[in-house]
This record gives C-alpha cells, structure tokens and sequence, in this order.
C-alpha cells in the first residue's frame, strides 16, 4: 500500500496536529506577531491556525482564535473554508466566533450560507453572532431572512436579534423596510428601530413606532407599544390610548403596559373607565396592575 506524501496530498486534506505542534505553531506565531515579522502569505500555517481550532483544550481553542483574529482579514479565507466544509463543527463553531472578532464584510455570504444549512445550532448561532458583528454590510441578508415565508422561526428570531443589535448602522435600511408587506419584517424592524431609538432619540424613528400602533398585525402593533413604552416617549400618550380601545384583547393589553411605564398620573381616569368595560379578565389583570403601579 502506497502511503500519500505531502506532495500528493490534497491543500483541502484537515492537517492533524499534536497538543504539541500546537503550542509550538502558537509560540512561534505569537512571536512573529509580537515582532511585526508574520508573513500573511504564509497559507501553511494560516491553515494550522484554522485547523488547530478543534483542539481539545478550551484554553488553546481561544488562544487560536485571538491569534487569527490578531492576523485578521489575512485568516478570512481559510476561516470560510473551514466554516463552510470542515467536517468536525467544533472547527466550525470556533471559525464563525472568530470570523466575529474579525468582522470581515466579505465573510457575509458564507456566514449567511452558514446559518441556513449548517446542522449543528451552535454553528448557525455563532454565524448570525458574527452577522451582527459585522453591521451594516449584514444589513439586507437579514432582512431578506424576515422576509422568506419558509424558514424555521428560530432562523427569523435569529435575524430580528441581529437587525436590532447592529441598531443604528442599520437605520437607513429600517426606515425603507417598515412598509414591507410582511408582518414579520415589519414587527422585527420595529423592534430595530427601538433600539436605534435608544441610541439616537430623534423624531423621525418616534414617529415609525407611533405610525406602527395603527398597523393591521397584531404582532406589529404590540411590539411598537412596547417600544414606546420602553423608550417613555409621553407624546405617545394619546395614541397608546387610542389602542387602549382597540378591539383585540391582545393591542388594548399592550397599550396599557404601555402607559403602565409611562407613569404618567393624567392617565389613571383613562384606564380606570377602560377597566370598566374590559371583557377580558386576562387584560382586566394588566389594567389593575397599571393603574396600581401609577398611583
């Protein structure tokens, strides 16, 4: 039987390394950076690097990553390749976390490849982690996610989370977004702009979630109350109100949250004459505890 040499190999054939080998690539790595001497050519041990992530020690497992990390967009390549076809998802896990710490726009489209076919949930949890990392550029992946009608709700719970971590880079595309013609989107952007709101409390971002009290989907307009609640926008008192009214139990028990974190005291007659006619006991039992929580 003819054993392959290294000539014969294949570059895409997993390198196994020793616990050894291992700490030997990172102190000689580690020194070349220190340094300044790393050669970002060096593909070899670039490919070590990627390959030393499914080491069995935890400790030296981040020791790899910060290391890439440290070389940065040189590692990308060797890190997507891993992601996308490495066949022990401990590598896999460990290339998308440290493609976080890179956050290189161009990994987008293999990251969002990632956290739609990978089987294992740590590697799609940790694609859509760097998604965010990475901001604007993950912008309309994620969007066009909340959009599809055929994806696992955990895959959209996913893409919300993304949309409204990276916040205000994603402003100008949220704006556009919040007349999509899926509920999804909308209710997701919504709660996107609240937190953008958070960190830039301007008037146009106020008026999408007063705007959204009024939308056909329940999710929507529930999100949008507890956004300005959240966010104790008081010019929203009137429309909060409005939904207090609304005819689903689920909108009038949102608005009175809603005003319930406002602790405004001009509502209490409000909600005091909205608990009176309430049908529902399980929205009675929100009413009582705003106006108890005001008073």
């Amino acid at each position: 039987m003819i054993m392959p040499n290294s000539n014969t190999q294949s570059e895409n054939e997993p390198i196994i390394l020793t616990q050894a080998a291992t700490d030997e690539l990172l102190e000689s790595v580690t020194e070349q950076i220190s340094l300044d001497s790393f050669n970002p050519n060096d593909h070899q041990n670039l490919k070590r690097l990627v390959e030393s992530l499914g080491d069995s020690r935890g400790m030296t497992r981040l020791r790899c990553a910060e290391t890439l990390a440290e070389i940065g967009e040189a590692a990308t390549p060797f890190l997507l390749e891993a992601l996308a076809n490495h066949p022990n998802a401990v590598v896999r896990r460990a290339s998308a976390k440290t493609l976080t710490l890179i956050a290189d726009p161009v990994a987008v489209p293999n990251l969002l490849h990632a956290l739609l076919n990978d089987e294992d949930t740590v590697v799609r949890g940790s694609s859509v982690g760097a998604l965010a990392r990475i901001g604007k550029p993950s912008v309309q992946a994620l969007l066009g996610i909340l959009a599809s009608t055929d994806l696992p709700e955990s895959t959209i719970g996913h893409a919300a989370w993304a949309l409204a971590f990276i916040g205000a880079q994603a402003k100008e595309y949220l704006s556009m977004a919040v007349d999509s013609d899926s509920p999804v989107v909308r209710a997701a952007v919504v709660g996107a702009i609240t937190k953008v709101a958070q960190e830039e409390p301007k008037a146009e971002l106020f008026e999408i979630l007063v705007k959204s009290l009024g939308d056909p989907d329940s999710n929507v307009r529930c999100e949008a109350a507890a956004g300005l609640g959240n966010l104790s926008y008081q010019p929203a008192i009137p429309n909060l109100i409005e939904l207090l009214h609304h005819s689903e139990g689920e909108s009038r028990r949102a608005a009175a949250l809603s005003l319930m974190k406002m602790n405004d005291r001009s509502v209490l007659e409000t909600l005091q004459a909205a608990l009176i006619k309430e049908p529902e006991v399980a929205v009675q039992a929100v009413i009582k505890l705003a106006i108890s929580q005001i008073k």
